[in-house]
């Protein structure tokens, strides 16, 4: 008896469960961002996960928040993640303070996926293409500017990925596939500091295949544009006439 009147005083004490405070968006998104300055990508792309499935379509916090978990895994190493979570905030959010910048940091995860000018192009292809929306887009804003610069480097990378074609070709003695590569160098990528090593080369193939007239246009172009390329008296001396030297 005396055990049951001490299991119903024991009863007696659990009540139900304490009901948690509901945290407003604003205050969780808050502290995710705290967690982002801090370095604590982890816990801050955990948050903003939760956030992005609490939040509706027209709250402004949405945003905000889908921004920087695209940025934590950008952070984290998931160029791949990050790129298409980038897209997103710059398609659904166009008119937001994010939307230039998303579409800036999308054209940087793709253009870190091309690590090499050797490698598969298609994701520098990609960068290029949302860099250059970007400035449709939004022509006069910091983002625009700043992708600018990411544009000099991407066509950089083409043109030695091109120039590296070429030279493959070259040393096969597949001359006219050479020239092709060559070409694309100097025409595709005028600014490219490989422009006068590939004009250089097409005159080693023109020379190669007797082509005498390309030789001496070429060899005439290199003087005027790019007098102090490395190896042009040897290549071009005074009197080239298209034969072997």
């Amino acid at each position: 008896m005396v055990w049951m009147v001490g299991a119903l005083a024991a009863g007696c004490h659990h009540g139900p469960a304490p009901v948690r405070p509901v945290v407003p968006p604003a205050v969780t998104l808050e502290r995710a961002l705290a967690q982002f300055r801090r370095g604590d990508f982890r816990r801050a792309q955990l948050a903003l996960q939760r956030l992005t499935f609490e939040l509706g379509p027209g709250q402004p916090e949405l945003g905000t928040a889908r921004f920087y978990l695209a940025e934590c895994y950008f952070q984290l190493g998931d160029r791949l993640e990050a790129a298409h979570e980038f897209r997103k905030v710059a398609d659904e959010f166009p008119g937001s303070e994010y939307a230039p910048l998303a579409l800036l940091r999308a054209g940087d995860a793709n253009m870190r996926l091309w690590r090499r000018a050797e490698l598969d192009p298609t994701s520098g292809e990609t960068a290029l293409s949302i860099y250059q929306e970007l400035a449709g887009r939004y022509p006069d804003s910091d983002a625009a500017a700043r992708a600018r610069l990411h544009v000099r480097h991407l066509q950089e990378q083409f043109a030695e990925k091109s120039y590296k074609n070429g030279m493959f070709y070259l040393r096969r003695k597949a001359y006219d596939s050479a020239i092709i590569y060559f070409k694309d160098v100097v025409a595709s990528f005028p600014e490219a500091k490989r422009v006068p090593d590939a004009l250089l080369r097409l005159v080693d193939s023109y020379r190669a295949i007797g082509y005498k007239e390309e030789l001496q246009e070429t060899c005439s172009h290199l003087r005027r544009f790019y007098p102090q390329a490395s190896g042009l008296a040897r290549s071009c001396p005074p009197d080239t006439t298209g034969a072997s030297s």
